[in-house]
């Protein structure tokens, strides 16, 4: 009995481990033939899902284009509400208390010389600030996110105005649509390049020209009383003289606002000033000059007030700024990050001053060697060099809010004479300059130029009878039609040589206007401006120039003063160090 006791204990010991290891292998045996039937199915049942078919694809890209478009579409549609997607706040009206009931507390808030900003992470969004109430809406939303400049242009076409910005890490171009007669829809993107030829938003801003309050308006501010009406309406309420006066930029002489000067902001109202050398002595003197211009404009049109301040030998501020090589050596450099920031310098100069125009950049390819007048202002012989250099400089002009103007259209870089003191000829045909001379005009203008200066140039082979300032050939044939610009054309200085020499300084502003110019720009002489206004008032009303003439011409200058939000605010003095030791770092990181 012990012994068979014993038996069956050991047959235990070795049927147990067998009976579990039996066990394991067939839970082993079972698991692998589950999945293996699961992956057999799997690969019956979803082909679809893995292997979409060519239709589905096509049907699902369909889809989310048309989506896409959908959107663009209702984001042009809400701006005229002063709103953006999935916003409810609107833009000019909603007041910050309602923002921080219904969003809470701000992420970070940041103050800018535009206003106070807010950022809120979780809403994707930025909102600015005009005292309390709502005047910029900047979303950042994921689904804007996926709209090309394409998609854009598609359903909004072409931009009113095309801003840009740049700084270490960004390279943005803006597409500006006026969206009400006070508020403007931006979408910003990366700038194209030939790699992402057709690049997608990084977000949009609705921003609204809020109307000055009663306190600004004591401290120097004139109501903006253009945002409350279109522009075809404000021309409509426009006076004759008002309107010949907007297509004038006068300059003044002297240190102070003298009779004259007052006369002419307040009785011709002048669309602007053009200041020289002699205008300015210090800064407190220069800025006082500015801000009195200012005090003293009684349209309701704030000044244009523009200076040639190009660096090297063209500089007109005062003060003892640190100046800039001369557009030769920044050509001699080819770095268009140095242009670049050149460029903001230069803006960030003319805005301490009060100013908004800069006579820069000049574009003229310097290809004769025995030019007096261009020589070192220019970037070079090569075209390609004056492209990029030129075109970095002004955006990096405009960056700062600064309107440009690029010069001397359609070329003064082949001449002898300086059109200062006679009249140069350039004895090339249409062909020839658009082999040299006009192409970093037309680049400049694909990247948004804002103001085009004309050369007081004879062009015989596209007309033989009249200087490009008042050629039709050359402005509106050539640089409207042809090279498609739509912004403001402003003449070289009219008292200058070339034009007094030869013409009737009256009569040459008046063919000036039939031909296509916008702006006259008269830079001496009290009475050179009477004798201008006098010709174009007295042309107008024989029926020499028609009304719809002097209308486009008033509609792009206004245009051009409200893409740039001009004000008549006043300022203080600039602070020279701080201006010479960011002009200082600049040239020493580039220049070494």
């Amino acid at each position: 009995m012990k012994r068979q006791r014993k038996s069956r204990n050991k047959l235990l010991i070795y049927t147990i481990p067998l009976l579990i290891l039996a066990l394991i292998i067939g839970v082993y045996y079972y698991a692998i033939k589950e999945k293996g039937s699961e992956q057999t199915t799997q690969g019956k049942e979803n082909p679809i899902i893995t292997q979409p078919s060519g239709k589905n694809t096509k049907d699902s890209k369909n889809n989310q284009n048309s989506n896409l478009e959908k959107l663009v579409e209702k984001t042009f549609s809400l701006s005229k509400v002063g709103k953006v997607p999935n916003i409810s706040f609107v833009s000019g009206k909603t007041e910050w208390k309602e923002v921080n009931q219904e969003w809470g507390k701000s992420d970070h808030i940041s103050e800018t010389t535009k206003g106070r900003y807010e950022e809120y992470e979780s809403h994707h969004a930025t909102i600015g600030y005009a005292d309390q109430t709502v005047n910029d809406i900047r979303s950042y939303d994921s689904e804007l996110q996926n709209i090309s400049l394409n998609e854009i242009k598609k359903t909004g076409g072409e931009p009113d105005a095309i801003r840009y910005y740049k700084d270490s890490t960004l390279d943005q171009m803006i597409l500006v649509y006026h969206a009400t007669a006070s508020t403007d829809l931006l979408w910003v993107l990366p700038v194209k390049t030939e790699q992402e030829p057709n690049p997608k938003v990084d977000h949009i801003s609705l921003f609204t020209q809020i109307e000055k309050t009663p306190n600004q308006q004591a401290q120097g501010e004139k109501p903006s009383q253009q945002a409350n009406q279109t522009i075809s309406k404000m021309i409509f309420n426009m006076s004759l003289d008002d309107k010949i006066g907007q297509m004038i930029l006068a300059g003044v002489s002297g240190t102070s606002m003298d009779a004259n000067a007052n006369k002419l902001i307040s009785q011709f109202h002048v669309g602007g000033v053009i200041f020289y050398k002699y205008n300015f002595e210090t800064p407190g003197q220069a800025v006082q000059l500015v801000n009195q211009l200012k005090a003293g404009n009684s349209s309701s049109l704030p000044l244009i007030l523009g200076v040639d301040q190009e660096g090297g030998r063209v500089t007109r501020l005062p003060g003892g700024l640190v100046n800039f090589p001369p557009n030769k050596q920044i050509g001699q450099v080819n770095n268009p990050d140095f242009s670049y920031k050149v460029g903001t310098r230069l803006g960030q100069e003319l805005k301490e001053f009060g100013l908004n125009l800069d006579f820069a950049p000049v574009l003229d390819i310097n290809s004769n060697p025995n030019n007096p007048v261009i020589g070192d202002r220019s970037f070079g012989n090569n075209a390609e060099i004056v492209s990029k250099l030129g075109i970095q400089t002004m955006r990096g002009i405009q960056s700062q809010n600064v309107i440009t103007t690029i010069k001397h259209f359609p070329g003064h870089g082949d001449t002898s004479v300086d059109s200062h003191l006679d009249l140069p000829i350039v004895n090339k045909s249409l062909k020839e300059l658009k082999e040299l001379e006009l192409i970093p005009f037309e680049r400049a203008i694909e990247q948004g130029a804002d103001v085009v200066m004309v050369a007081h140039i004879l062009l015989p082979q596209l007309d033989k009878t009249n200087p490009g300032t008042m050629s039709k050939a050359v402005m509106t044939d050539l640089l409207r039609k042809q090279l498609g610009f739509t912004g403001v054309i402003i003449t070289d200085d009219m008292t200058m040589g070339a034009i007094t020499e030869h013409f009737d300084i009256g009569k040459a502003a008046v063919e000036s206007v039939k031909a296509g110019s916008d702006i006259i720009l008269v830079g001496h002489d009290y009475n050179n401006v009477v004798k201008i206004i006098d010709s174009i008032k007295t042309a107008v009303q024989n029926g020499e120039i028609s009304k719809q003439r002097l209308d486009e011409s008033v509609e792009r200058i206004i245009q051009l003063k409200r893409n740039y939000s001009i004000n008549d605010t006043k300022v203080g003095t600039p602070n020279i160090n701080e201006i010479n030791n960011s002009i200082k770092s600049l040239l020493n990181n580039y220049l070494q």
